[in-house]
């Protein structure tokens, strides 16, 4: 069981990262602008969620209806983890071999929606321009190294959910010894 139960996470987190992948292309390809848009991201994120529960509960329903947490989060984490990798993958042959010009036009971009974000919420001046400063010094988001250093935070970010996921999708089996 547990074969199937890593081969069909497995198989989740590739689904999830053609998904993700293919969004990256798309708003490469139609307008690098969808990058700074608020719902993009979102959507991004709604869509890893919901295919580390699906996988989750996937699991669950292959292992009889009954599932360990430690189950549960495996088969989270294994498609996240995928899908994360593929689409980062993705992002790092559009960004930096592909178009390396398009990231620094993104970055630009990014930086310019923060300043403005931050000018509208009524940031002081002093703050507005350490957080520019701030954000040329760590350079290009779509370097690999912070690409790499992104993939951490994010795997953090969507274990902490994964931990909540599995913590509802267990079910002990009563006849277990």
């Amino acid at each position: 069981m547990e074969k199937s139960l890593k081969s069909s996470s497995i198989n989740y987190g590739l689904y999830l990262g053609l998904i993700l992948a293919s969004l990256t292309i798309i708003g490469y390809a139609v307008s690098l602008e969808l990058f700074t848009k608020w719902w993009f991201g979102i959507s991004m994120l709604i869509i890893v969620i919901v295919f580390g529960i699906i996988s989750s509960m996937n699991a669950k329903k292959a292992l009889g209806g009954f599932i360990s947490f430690k189950e549960a989060f495996t088969a989270y984490f294994i498609t996240i983890l995928v899908g994360i990798l593929l689409s980062a993958l993705v992002s790092i042959i559009i960004f930096n071999f592909i178009d390396p010009e398009s990231a620094v036009v993104l970055q630009d971009m990014i930086i310019e929606n923060q300043l403005d974000m931050m000018q509208r919420f009524g940031a002081p001046q002093e703050s507005i321009d350490a957080a520019l400063e701030q954000m040329q010094a760590n350079g290009s988001m779509y370097s690999i190294g912070n690409i790499v250093k992104s993939i951490a935070f994010q795997l953090i970010g969507f274990s902490i959910v994964g931990l909540i996921v599995a913590l509802v999708v267990r079910r002990k089996d009563p006849n277990a010894a």
